[in-house]
């Protein structure tokens, strides 16, 4: 069995050209769970795949990470083989957030008879949930206002932050199995995002090594971060996952 992490988009909200901030755990070559719905992200997944996503991860609500849903809603409710089979796992603080950014606008059908999660099976998610007979770990991040974002973490094979500053307390519980660690990174930082010079001050250089850094500003920005001997995520990028050592569920007796 193949793991891998394609890249849908790395750019920072502003960075169009470089899509936004989403990936794709692949398993086997076919996609497991997609983490966020940015617009852009959605159309790379939807040319990679031949299809819209099945099952999500949601890190936080800003619109570069979850505009692409009003296009999910429209591709799965529509669909009967797919509406209410969507996943989509939200940690529960989140859930609110998320409600009021792309599901409280009234009559999402002109013609009524329709709510926004009709199309999707809604999942809120604690310190953990299971995906597909496998554990998956979420923690928080830091950005902007606690409680609003999110990371999560497929032990043993990969992590990825979401949009935060230096997480240096939670990566030290969260990706201390030898993990790729996809991180916001910036050539410069801000309250917001990580900056190249926070993540080195921060962050041991074991741990640099196994970084991979996007949401960044331009093209010209992950030259830089590349130039001072970062690997730098890219759109399209398709990077190999070591065999995940999460929990998997054991089958009932019987």
């Amino acid at each position: 069995m193949s793991w891998a992490l394609r890249l849908h988009g790395v750019g920072n909200a502003s960075a169009v050209a470089l899509g936004s901030a989403m990936a794709t755990i692949e398993r086997d070559g076919r996609p497991w769970l997609t983490i966020d719905c940015g617009a852009e992200g959605l159309t790379d997944y939807q040319a990679c795949y031949g299809e819209s996503p099945r099952a999500l991860f949601i890190t936080h609500a800003h619109l570069d990470h979850v505009g692409g849903f009003e296009r999910l809603f429209v591709d799965t409710y529509f669909d009967t083989t797919r509406r209410g089979e969507v996943i989509v796992y939200a940690p529960a603080p989140l859930v609110p957030l998320l409600h009021q950014r792309i599901g409280a606008y009234p009559n999402v059908l002109a013609e009524g008879g329709a709510n926004f999660w009709d199309a999707f099976r809604l999942v809120p998610v604690g310190d953990g949930f299971w995906h597909d007979g496998i554990r998956l770990d979420t923690f928080a991040a830091r950005h902007h206002w606690p409680d609003t974002a999110f990371g999560l973490r497929l032990r043993g094979s990969m992590v990825w932050t979401g949009d935060t500053r230096p997480i240096p307390e939670m990566l030290a519980c969260h990706a201390d199995a030898g993990e790729l660690v996809a991180h916001d990174c910036g050539l410069h930082g801000n309250p917001s995002h990580s900056g190249i010079d926070d993540l080195e001050r921060e962050y041991p250089p074991a741990l640099l090594e196994r970084c991979l850094l996007y949401h960044y500003a331009s093209a010209a920005d992950g030259a830089a971060l590349a130039a001072r001997g970062y690997r730098v995520g890219r759109a399209g990028d398709v990077i190999p996952l070591t065999e995940p050592t999460a929990h998997r569920a054991e089958p009932w007796p019987g």
